[in-house]
């Protein structure tokens, strides 16, 4: 079997071409060709010695995804569905805005932690996606931008690892596609403009923070244990305090001086006054110290099978007021490409669950949110 050169980052694309008796800089040219050309045929990539491209011919391909469909916007938003394989697909998201070009990634096909109001987690779990799947979506979306826009610049400012997955379970093909949206060589996307999303896996946040620092997102979606234990089953492993202790160590490397904190409105189950003020307290108190945070709020985009609906507006902006007046930077999620299913929460893709999450997000349902707490549970009670 032939190796897919998207599967490696710069130094794994060195260690390869080692393996055929090829220098370093041979490494670079061909990473070059890949990502900023979009080449896939090795005739194509002229500078390379004819001899190494007929190692190449033999030994490696450049393999992407194909599409499976392409469905544009009223607002600009394009989403793509790529076939991995075995009755899989997932969804990437291009959001165009004046200043930016914001590119949305899955990471697995499904998503395994089964957030209440996630339609991904709905469907269950098949599997993670290889490095060189995720890098794909990147490879495939920039290069048909260029020739769709007819542009020689870079149209994909920013990468969000946002789409279908949670990224830090699929930590080992993660790192290394980061590492070539960073490359230089690569897209030399900067730090600050990759952006990890998580429900919380603490752990993982503390080795991204080593490996390969940028900036991070939390799904908090709760100010309190109890509340959140229903949303992100997640909590139940790392509750709040651990999470928040792991955001501020994570801030120690960041590249931004916060954590953007997603908290997506739901009417009648965490949008109340009471929930904004715990949450302001939370994220100012938290450990003597509280949280260089920023919240972002984002309108909740129904699907049948959650059984919620969407915070009204008003409530919603009631919310931020409450958050901005505590001295919280706070901004509200303008809702992108909903008419199209592209907005945040709807990915959905076609997922060949193997899981039994979705039974098990189903049987969920069935059980009441819990009400406001004046204070959450402490770990003894929560274990009781």
């Amino acid at each position: 079997m032939t190796a897919n050169l998207l599967d490696f980052d710069l130094e794994g694309l060195a260690a390869f071409c080692e393996t055929l008796g090829e220098k370093r800089f041979r490494a670079t040219q061909l990473f070059r060709w890949i990502h900023q050309r979009g080449a896939s045929d090795f005739e194509q990539m002229t500078d390379l010695a004819k001899s190494l491209r007929s190692k190449l011919q033999g030994a490696a391909r450049v393999q992407g995804l194909s599409v499976l469909t392409q469905q544009e916007s009223a607002d600009g938003t394009i989403k793509w569905l790529f076939d991995v394989g075995g009755g899989n697909a997932v969804e990437a998201v291009f959001i165009p805005e004046d200043d930016r070009g914001t590119l949305c990634v899955s990471s697995q096909a499904g998503c395994a932690v089964g957030c209440r109001f996630c339609s991904t987690g709905h469907q269950g779990f098949a599997r993670n996606l290889t490095t060189g799947e995720i890098v794909a979506q990147l490879w495939f979306a920039e290069h048909f931008l260029r020739g769709h826009l007819q542009t020689s610049e870079r149209v994909i400012s920013n990468v969000v690892m946002m789409g279908m997955g949670e990224p830090l379970q699929n930590y080992g093909a993660l790192v290394p596609a980061l590492r070539t949206m960073l490359d230089d060589h690569g897209y030399g996307l900067s730090r600050r403009r990759v952006t990890v999303s998580t429900s919380g896996v603490v752990p993982m946040m503390d080795r991204l923070a080593q490996d390969c620092p940028v900036a991070l997102a939390v799904s908090l979606h709760a100010p309190n244990d109890a509340l959140r234990d229903g949303l992100v089953p997640l909590n139940r492993k790392y509750p709040i305090a651990e999470l928040l202790d792991a955001c501020n160590r994570y801030l120690l490397r960041a590249p931004r001086d916060f954590i953007t904190f997603e908290y997506c409105m739901l009417d009648g189950v965490n949008d109340q006054p009471a929930h904004a003020e715990q949450l302001i307290a939370l994220v100012r108190q938290h450990a003597g110290v509280g949280v260089s945070c920023k919240l972002n709020l984002i309108p909740f985009n129904p699907f049948p099978a959650s059984g919620l609906t969407r915070s009204p507006h008003t409530r919603v902006m009631a919310f931020a007021k409450k958050l901005i007046d505590a001295g919280i930077v706070t901004t509200v999620r303008k809702t992108r490409g909903d008419d199209i299913d592209a907005a945040c929460g709807q990915l959905a893709g076609d997922v060949q669950d193997r899981t039994r999450v979705g039974e098990r997000i189903a049987q969920r349902r069935t059980i009441a949110l819990t009400p406001v707490h004046d204070t959450a549970p402490t770990s003894k009670e929560r274990t009781q």
